[in-house]
């Protein structure tokens, strides 16, 4: 079925308070659409919706929209854990549409400058975002995070460029018609979907192969997996790494950083940006919700950060920014392992990143978000690796008690950073709230 977003005038979002599906909500309602829709539960983000003028429902996935409803946009989660509400909803013969889905028909209408890679795309796609805003090109952009400057996923733009956060799980970035391709790096992820590295690579080659010989594909070649995937491309490359030199300095820390800015810098470069305006821009990046973001200070004034860190490269490149920012200070660091699948195949990685003089991980249980529990790995056995490569881990049943035992022992001279894809921020905004 061939849909007609500029036509459609009621929407319904199911799992509306998800990072991707909320920015696609915002963009509707930022054009006259009547926007509402349900989440299991409540966050910032659908707090954020209703003070947007956006009805948000709570509770457990229904099938039951709004009376007069044309589309429904929905969270790819339901397609594993609800398949049965998106047939109901078929069933009753409204059209019905996944968030990628809808990615797609924007995609087809806008010069898109899509931003994939296994770490590093979040803060990468509002770096662009950001620059291409203050030198006036005002894209269009949805991003998986809050943009500091914006306190939003989502920019309205007024020009014909789309600038997008990529995702690869389940072969999403598929949907994307990419003119300009940023691939910031390649690694082992979401290997609870993808058979292997080769699997991942084979992914990639095909959203490789989706950009035109009047495009462009901006990455490192040298760097792991990357020549591989790049090798059949009909695009031109542009290695971001010549553009690192050029990188002023960032109000957001570490390398990784830095990497990501060479890719913002490269794209300006080629849209005929001034490197004045480039460099201006980059230098006044706030950052994004989540990414070694500064939270507040403890009741005895500890620092207190949050990142969104759940892969092992995250953690390193986190862990060592913190450790360069920070000197001696002793760092707690709460991670809440994300999956089963994820935890158990890099179990080893996660150690060794994790496991580092002068920092204490504290580890509340696995969460299994989509995925059921698997016996055979747990925080425990995490821990037990991470003191094995030295470093010092215990495991706490749930994060009041992790902020029971923060409470009784940090000082002013300490810092906190809680990792991870699930709920450990909550922690960071608890003890912040006891030093207010």
């Amino acid at each position: 079925m061939e849909i007609n977003l500029s036509k459609i005038k009621k929407v319904y979002f199911l799992g509306i308070g998800g990072i991707g599906v909320s920015a696609i909500a915002r963009m509707m309602k930022s054009e006259g659409k009547d926007v509402s829709g349900r989440d299991p539960s409540e966050s910032q983000v659908t707090e954020s919706l209703r003070a947007e003028g956006i009805e948000v429902e709570i509770g457990s996935n229904s099938s039951a929209i709004p009376a007069g409803t044309e589309l429904v946009v929905h969270t790819r989660a339901l397609e594993i854990a609800d398949a049965h509400i998106l047939d109901e909803v078929r069933a009753s013969g409204v059209p019905l549409l996944s968030y990628p889905q809808v990615l797609k028909i924007i995609s087809e209408n806008k010069y898109t400058i899509a931003v994939s890679g296994m770490h590093g795309k979040t803060t990468t796609t509002a770096m662009i975002s950001h620059m291409m805003k203050v030198c006036g090109l005002n894209p269009t952009t949805i991003v998986g995070s809050i943009m500091k400057d914006t306190g939003s996923n989502f920019l309205a733009g007024t020009s014909k460029y789309f600038v997008v956060e990529a995702d690869e799980y389940r072969r999403s970035f598929h949907n994307l018609s990419p003119r300009v391709l940023v691939i910031t790096n390649i690694d082992e992820d979401h290997l609870d979907y993808y058979k292997d590295i080769e699997d991942i690579k084979d992914a990639f080659r095909t959203l490789v192969a989706k950009v035109p010989a009047d495009g462009l594909i901006i990455c490192n070649p040298n760097a792991p997996y990357v020549s591989e995937v790049i090798e059949g491309a009909v695009a031109p490359i542009l290695d971001y790494a010549h553009h690192l030199a050029d990188v002023p300095d960032l109000l957001t820390p570490g390398q990784h950083n830095r990497q990501n800015a060479a890719c913002a810098f490269a794209l300006g470069r080629h849209l005929e940006l001034h490197r004045k305006e480039i460099e201006d821009a980059l230098a006044s990046f706030a950052g994004t919700w989540r990414r070694f973001e500064y939270i507040g200070k403890s009741a005895t004034g500890a620092l207190v950060y949050d990142d969104y860190g759940h892969h092992p490269t995250e953690i390193e490149a986190t862990l060592s920014t913190a450790r360069d920012e920070f000197g001696e200070r002793k760092i707690y660091v709460v991670f809440h392992p994300h999956l089963y699948s994820r935890t158990k195949l890099l179990l080893h990685d996660f150690a060794r990143s994790l496991a580092r003089e002068g920092m204490e991980v504290l580890l509340p249980p696995i969460y299994p978000a989509r995925e059921a529990h698997d016996p055979s790995i747990s925080s425990e056995i995490l821990a037990g690796e991470i003191e094995k490569e030295g470093g010092i881990a215990k495991v706490y049943p749930d994060f009041s008690q992790i902020e029971a035992y923060l409470t009784s022992v940090l000082t002013d001279s300490d810092v906190v950073i809680t990792l991870g894809a699930g709920e450990s921020n909550k922690v960071a905004y608890s003890l912040v709230k006891q030093g207010q």
